[in-house]
């Protein structure tokens, strides 16, 4: 990749795409808003999960365990955190992209997750990458967040969640996240082991403890499968002689996931 300037067509090209995914992605800010409040969250509570954590499937899972009772708060902590180990590994390509220190780096750390780094990597020379990354960052950040309000303002106005079946409804928002991503078949093998697992141990375990133990199961298998059949990533970062991944192009464009 090269690290040439762009010219202004490719610039706006770039940022058209990193604000189509963005806008996409915003929006699912709303469904959780709604779904934190009707889990029993308040609204300044929802909206400080989304500036602090900000990562959509590790919000929804949250909710989503929280919504099952409250002894499942523990294992909502831990199901969350694991969901979020995968942004530290798109860390360790996106500061070999970057190349930012101080402040900075402590914003891209926030804002790596998968809509950024999957643009950021999928433009062929660096600046492109560079500016992929932060148009997508910034933008799905300030939109999930402001969605995220809206949402649970709704929510909160609506009431009673059960009366429109909202009880229920984080389950259902989490597999909509997770559909766009099994595009092949170790990905849905290893969804469908997962969920298996969850069954299995829902009847015998308190709230929450399914779903982390099928999370700790997704990921273990998800490492396994990139230890041993992942080919090496093709692409190199020629100004700082570092490997990128290769495959996550696709990524960009299952604009409807959530950070």
């Amino acid at each position: 990749m090269g690290s040439t300037a762009l010219t202004p067509e490719r610039r706006s090209q770039v940022v058209r795409q990193a604000l189509s995914v963005a806008v996409a992605t915003g929006t699912y800010g709303i469904s959780f808003g709604a779904l934190s409040v009707a889990a029993g969250l308040s609204i300044l509570q929802t909206q400080v999960l989304s500036l602090l954590l900000f990562s959509g499937g590790s919000q929804f899972a949250f909710v989503g365990v929280i919504a099952a009772g409250a002894s499942g708060g523990p294992a909502a902590i831990a199901t969350s955190t694991l969901l979020g180990v995968r942004n530290g590994l798109y860390g360790l390509q996106v500061s070999r992209m970057l190349d930012v220190r101080g402040l900075r780096k402590a914003l891209a750390a926030h804002l790596t997750i998968d809509e950024s780094t999957a643009v950021g990597v999928a433009q062929p020379e660096t600046a492109g990458a560079r500016l992929g990354f932060w148009v997508t960052g910034l933008g799905v950040f300030v939109l999930w967040n402001a969605t995220t309000l809206v949402g649970a303002v709704v929510g909160d106005a609506m009431g009673d969640p059960r009366q429109y079946g909202l009880d229920a409804a984080a389950a259902a928002a989490f597999c909509a996240l997770l559909w766009p991503r099994l595009k092949s078949k170790d990905a849905v093998a290893i969804a469908v082991l997962a969920a298996v697992i969850a069954v299995l141990v829902a009847p015998h375990a308190p709230a929450g403890v399914p779903v982390l133990v099928a999370a700790c199961t997704a990921l273990l298998a998800g490492v396994w499968r990139r230890a041993h059949h992942d080919p090496p990533p093709p692409h190199r970062w020629p100004d700082q002689g570092h490997a990128g991944p290769a495959g996550t192009a696709g990524a960009a464009g299952a604009a409807g996931a959530a950070p």
